[in-house]
């Protein structure tokens, strides 16, 4: 694998996006556009990512610590004067620099490797990803001589009608000898529509100075959508979301109804598994194999082991962790807690904040009381035990081993193991009642 430096571009407004929050932190597939780009660069082989902020750049620079070098452009002039205020953080580096804009979620790291190698293969002083579509739209376009070397790239604003037609265009994604980079950038003019300084003339330069430019054009053009826009933001999602599930269903997961489910990139899902319609899957979350998810389950970082039932109209909040066997059932709630190997759930409970054991029987209606008002608590529930319908259980509280809590129970003490736990008032009739409630009203009415 060659080794290069990954620069990645974010210092633009976004204006287009209408919004405070800056343009590569907006989610496609569950995660922020520059962590996609960021996260390709690192799996396509990058030595080191540098990332230049402009607008809004404490909030890029804070959520990148660690996995990215913040270097900032304080005047936004253009990409090619982005591109200059990384040169000191690059001093004496000899080797190669890929730039990638931070608003292109879709690229694939296989793209970027072959990127590299073919700027190596052929000793170009600067290598550009191009794409070829359909609709142009406002993309710079590709030029290139009758040897099909590219001679110049021309931003659409700057472009005639004839130069317009061409369907070849600039991703803004390129290789580059650093050392060449940083000579030609100096020499980069504002005279333009935008008055800014295009990294796109960056081409031109080095073809003027005798240095070749070369290309590699993307198999899949969807890979080189940049997102400027909500609706380019929802595109993008889309082919996102269409990227992993068939990732998945090649990995042997079942999903009845595609267009329906929805799983984040970073989801991890075993074989075998079946995903029902209107499925929500997302964040840090894995699911093992053999699995029946859905319909209209939501699950959000979370674990489930192998074997598990989950649904219809389930609820796995943050935190959850299933053994294998669990069955969380319809209208189940489970927040931030563990379930042993084999317990069921199967209707209309919340467990929140709490450890159940192996082989528990959770009745319908049953609720862990975990919020006193100020802080949150925790039940546990031991192997085997059961736990009627109904029943309230008011956390610190646990049930012991293979313990009984009776229907209806509210359960505010520990019940010991092998234990049954009645806590609720002993019942009264009160023969006649409803006649007498009723005497009661008319009297009242006839005094009116």
């Amino acid at each position: 694998m060659m080794s290069f430096v990954g620069l990645v571009l974010a210092a633009g407004l976004g204006k287009r996006m209408k919004s405070s929050l800056p343009k590569a932190l907006h989610q496609v597939a569950g995660q922020p556009m520059i962590d996609h780009v960021v996260g390709t660069l690192i799996e396509s082989g990058a030595s080191r990512v540098i990332t230049v902020v402009g607008h809004e750049g404490h909030i890029l620079q804070e959520h990148l610590a660690g996995r990215s070098e913040i270097v900032w452009q304080h005047e936004q002039l253009g990409t090619g004067h982005a591109t200059v205020q990384a040169e000191p953080a690059l001093a004496g580096y000899i080797g190669n620099i890929v730039v990638v804009p931070g608003d292109i979620p879709l690229l694939s790291a296989s793209a970027v490797q072959n990127l590299v190698e073919e700027h190596e293969a052929h000793g170009y002083s600067a290598t550009v990803l191009t794409m070829i579509v359909d609709d142009p739209s406002e993309y710079g376009r590709v030029i290139r001589d009758p040897s099909g070397h590219v001679s110049s790239i021309v931003e659409y604003r700057d472009a005639s009608d004839e130069i317009r037609a061409v369907r070849e265009v600039n991703t803004s994604v390129y290789c580059f000898s650093c050392h060449d980079l940083f000579d030609a950038l100096p020499l980069l003019s504002n005279h333009n529509q935008q008055g800014e300084y295009y990294l796109t003339d960056v081409i031109s330069v080095l073809i003027s100075k005798g240095l070749p430019v070369g290309a590699v054009t993307l198999d899949d053009a969807s890979e080189g959508m940049g997102i400027n826009s909500r609706a380019e933001l929802a595109r993008a999602e889309q082919a996102m979301r269409d990227r992993k599930r068939r990732e998945l269903m090649e990995d042997g997961v079942t999903l009845v109804d595609p267009a329906s489910t929805f799983v984040d990139m970073q989801v991890k899902i075993g074989q075998d598994t079946v995903i029902m319609p209107f499925t929500v899957i997302s964040g840090n979350t894995s699911i093992g194999e053999s699995c029946s998810i859905g319909p209209y389950v939501c699950i959000r970082d979370s674990s489930v082991g192998n074997g598990c039932n989950i649904g219809p109209f389930a609820f796995m909040r943050p935190g959850t962790v299933l053994g294998d066997r669990v069955k969380v059932g319809d209208f189940v709630e489970v927040k931030n807690s563990q379930v042993g190997e084999g317990t069921k759930i199967p209707h209309l409970s919340y467990i929140g904040d709490a450890v159940l054991g192996a082989g528990i029987n959770i009745g319908a209606g049953a609720i862990t009381c975990n919020y006193d008002g100020v802080a949150k608590h925790t039940t546990v529930i031991d192997d085997g035990a059961f736990v009627g319908a109904n029943s309230n259980l008011v956390a610190p509280v646990r049930v012991g081993q293979n313990a009984y809590i009776a229907t209806g129970s509210t359960v505010t003490t520990d019940v010991p193991a092998e234990a049954l736990a009645i806590a609720r008032a002993r019942q009264e009739n009160k023969d006649g009642w409803v006649a007498r409630r009723k005497a009661a009203q008319a009297t009242r009415e006839e005094k009116k």
